[in-house]
């Protein structure tokens, strides 16, 4: 959900936003998700060079959305419909739930719960898409203040299985702390959906560092 802030140099690549010499386009593979992403950028992170949410949407042209902003005035707003099932979009956000996780749910891979605390049984009521916030967490934050109706959202509470592959090129706040790309396939892999995906969105960011760390980072 947090992403390196590191302002994008003026020469970049068209398609996936990076310098030349850290661009992944020849190892993007696309894939289709039953599971929609609707991915809302903080603004400050549109230019960052070693943001993900580009490469993501690329690898799932289908499935996801990148929504730069600060505020929008419902749920149908930010997925631009005019009419949309609440229950059946839940936003990926772990930090002021409504109870405390279990010590079962603090096990589990993916763990829904809806407003009032209760877990949601995502065979009984599968979701239709996911909302990930992307920039750092400081601005995360901002995105869930700044929009009230994200706290009537189902929440989806990830524990990733390793820590980010950002390692020291950025280090992040927690040890669950994840890219923006990898907290959405892993949700993903999570929810149900094809094993390739994340396997695939992780092969094309660990590709995306080794070019980082073999390079001079632009000024």
């Amino acid at each position: 959900m947090s992403d390196a802030q590191t302002p994008a140099p003026a020469e970049a690549c068209e398609r996936c936003g990076k310098p030349p010499s850290w661009c992944v386009c020849d190892r993007i593979e696309t894939h289709a998700s039953r599971t929609k992403v609707v991915i809302l950028q903080h603004p400050q992170e549109m230019d960052m060079s070693l943001g993900t949410a580009r490469i993501t949407a690329l690898s799932l042209p289908d499935a996801v959305t990148v929504r730069p902003g600060l505020y929008w005035a419902s749920l149908g707003r930010a997925l631009d419909r005019s009419e949309v099932e609440s229950k059946r979009w839940a936003i990926l956000y772990p930090h002021s739930l409504p109870r405390a996780l279990t010590p079962t749910e603090q096990k589990a891979a993916l763990v829904v719960i809806e407003r009032k605390g209760t877990r949601m049984n995502l065979r009984e009521s599968p979701l239709e898409g996911i909302i990930v916030l992307d920039g750092t967490w400081s601005q995360a934050k901002t995105l869930w203040w700044r929009n009230p109706w994200m706290v009537k959202l189902p929440r989806l509470v990830l524990h990733p299985t390793e820590p980010s592959a950002y390692g020291k090129i950025r280090k992040q706040p927690q040890r669950g702390f994840l890219s923006t790309l990898e907290a959405v396939g892993e949700t993903l892999d999570a929810l149900g959906e094809d094993p390739a995906i994340l396997k695939s969105l992780k092969r094309t960011f660990r590709t995306l560092l080794q070019r980082v760390r073999s390079d001079s980072p632009p000024t």
